[in-house]
């Protein structure tokens, strides 16, 4: 009995072994650049940059960076890029001032960061990253958010009449709800799961409107379990707490990722708004549901995945 014991505790340990080490091959990367996408444009430049961000960021995945570092880069080179609205492609408030919201939540530890109406500075990620860091604190908002960046030197818009992309392009009728946001979310292969989060908002905003983006929950969450990022009509996705319902959905009620993504993201359409929002689970499991024309979106896994689409 001892030996067959003995054999049974050592084959335990080497599937316990086996799966470790299979699990630490395992890395997942989700990208989006808004769910506000309509069938009489076309979107090969967006595609193509995040084709090229999804391949970077997989490479550094596999390579052992973490899930943190991955999407925080992921979320500055799209506000980098114009191609969305979101950092350089945001458009003006209704007053003609740009007012920008970002956040991003660490899985592992639960640590977030958050800036909302910020103005003149051109990554609200890096932005966000630093009230994580460097603050007690998970979100700064208006003046108090502007004078801590600034002390903290980040990157600033002398003129942002020159910087953001021209207004006239993405102009809307009064009172629609037009949006667009842009975020990552990412497994590294040390299991730990990450999301980020940026925005320029509604299309013609109210000054001082924030919308989920930057309130972790609503629009951005991390933890053990799942990494949500989301895209839509902020609004209603505050009133559905959409990012950390996927969570609680898988936590209480035992769904899988899909079936907890959709059915948060089913909930918020009952409210009537639209959007999508992407999410990695623990065994890096991908999940990209929207309730909307279109979302741009792009995605790979360690199993050799690799897909960009914006339509279905």
């Amino acid at each position: 009995m001892r030996r067959e014991a003995l054999a049974s505790a050592l084959r335990a340990a080497y599937h316990a072994a086996m799966t470790q080490t299979r699990k630490t091959d395992v890395w997942a990367l989700a990208l989006h650049g808004g769910a506000g996408p309509v069938r009489d444009k076309t979107y090969e430049r967006e595609e193509a940059h995040m084709r090229a961000l999804l391949e970077d960021g997989a490479a550094t995945l596999a390579a052992g960076e973490a899930a943190l570092d991955v999407v925080a880069r992921m979320v500055k080179a799209l506000e980098e890029s114009g191609l969305h609205i979101a950092g350089k492609g945001s458009s003006p408030n209704a007053d003609g001032e740009w007012e920008l919201d970002a956040a991003l939540m660490d899985g592992a530890t639960r640590r977030a960061g958050a800036v909302a109406a910020l103005r003149g500075f051109t990554s609200p990620i890096e932005c966000a990253r630093a009230v994580m860091e460097r603050t007690p604190h998970v979100l700064l908002v208006g003046a108090g958010a502007e004078k801590f960046c600034a002390a903290q030197g980040m990157a600033r818009v002398d003129d942002p009449h020159a910087y953001y992309a021209p207004a006239s392009s993405r102009l809307v009728a009064p009172g629609e709800l037009a949006h667009g946001t842009v975020g990552a979310v990412a497994r590294d292969r040390a299991g730990r799961l990450a999301a980020a989060t940026s925005t320029g908002g509604l299309l013609r905003k109210m000054p001082g409107r924030v919308g989920d983006c930057p309130l972790i929950g609503a629009g951005t969450w991390a933890d053990a379990r799942v990494a949500v990022s989301c895209t839509g009509q902020g609004e209603l996705f505050i009133r559905a707490n959409v990012a950390a319902d996927v969570s609680a959905r898988m936590l209480y009620a035992r769904q899988s990722l899909h079936a907890a993504a959709a059915g948060a993201l089913a909930d918020m359409a009952t409210l009537g708004g639209d959007g999508g929002l992407i999410a990695v689970d623990a065994e890096g499991d991908i999940a990209l549901p929207f309730v909307s024309e279109g979302m741009k979106r792009a995605w790979a896994t360690s199993a050799g995945v690799r897909d960009v689409r914006t339509f279905r």
